[in-house]
């Protein structure tokens, strides 16, 4: 429900034909339009939230931390705030500052009451997790330069309490590459459901191609327990994506 509460601009960042192709970036024209471009993108979008704001509800701890790496415009943060105890503090950080300035006025716009601070830093560069019961990185780790990945999930690791936990919920590689090209068929397909040209699907799909940088589901579990996560389970899968949840001992 609380995906439908505030308004959102309708994503039309690839509907012009663009001359010169460049990577994507999270600029102020995409925080405009985030929320209706990830609702139309990524499948069972609402439902993920729901599932992510019920496990952190679970596992967040009074005296603790929740954070949400890579918050974007909030989203994550409004929908686990209808779960999570009110006396539990929110970090939200990004390395957008345009998407968080989009975070605080839909904060604003619904009144959100509970105690939260948002933070803009790159997670690739090294990001302070500290007394967390919660971690979430909502699509994306994808966006963490592979170099730098095994170090965000150590400082992830490091900063949560035992028993804490991490959500994470990534685009993904088939386990069996020739089942890959199906996937993205499929996936493109929903794409074309929710009212995208070819133009657009296929000006994103070149802008995002040195951006996004998918790992098998099995690859992401191998991260995570080489980093020393003792229990793991998968959540949600949908062909191309899925959502973990990991303990720390």
């Amino acid at each position: 429900m609380w995906l439908l509460i505030y308004t959102m601009g309708k994503d039309e960042v690839f509907r012009e034909e663009i001359e010169q192709a460049s990577d994507f970036k999270f600029s102020a024209n995409v925080a405009k339009v985030f929320d209706d471009m990830v609702n139309r993108s990524v499948p069972y979008y609402g439902e993920m939230q729901r599932m992510m704001a019920e496990l952190a509800a679970n596992h967040a701890a009074e005296g603790t931390f929740v954070y949400d790496l890579g918050c974007s415009t909030g989203t994550t943060m409004i929908g686990m705030n209808t779960m999570v105890d009110q006396n539990i503090r929110f970090i939200g950080i990004d390395d957008s500052q345009e998407m968080l300035d989009k975070c605080k006025s839909k904060l604003m716009e619904l009144g959100f009451s509970r105690p939260y601070e948002l933070q803009c830093a790159d997670l690739g560069q090294g990001v302070k997790v500290e007394n967390a019961s919660v971690v979430v990185l909502c699509l994306t780790l994808q966006f963490v330069r592979p170099i730098y990945r095994e170090q965000v999930l150590k400082n992830i690791y490091d900063g949560l309490n035992s028993g804490g936990v991490l959500i994470l919920v990534e685009k993904i590689l088939a386990e069996e590459s020739n089942f890959n090209r199906d996937f993205i068929e499929y996936y493109y397909n929903y794409k074309r459901r929710n009212n995208y040209s070819e133009m657009e699907i296929s000006q994103k799909r070149e802008a995002l191609e040195n951006v996004l940088v998918p790992y098998k589901l099995s690859e992401n579990i191998t991260l995570l327990r080489d980093k020393g996560f003792a229990h793991c389970e998968v959540f949600f899968k949908w062909y191309n994506f899925a959502g973990i949840i990991a303990v720390k001992k």
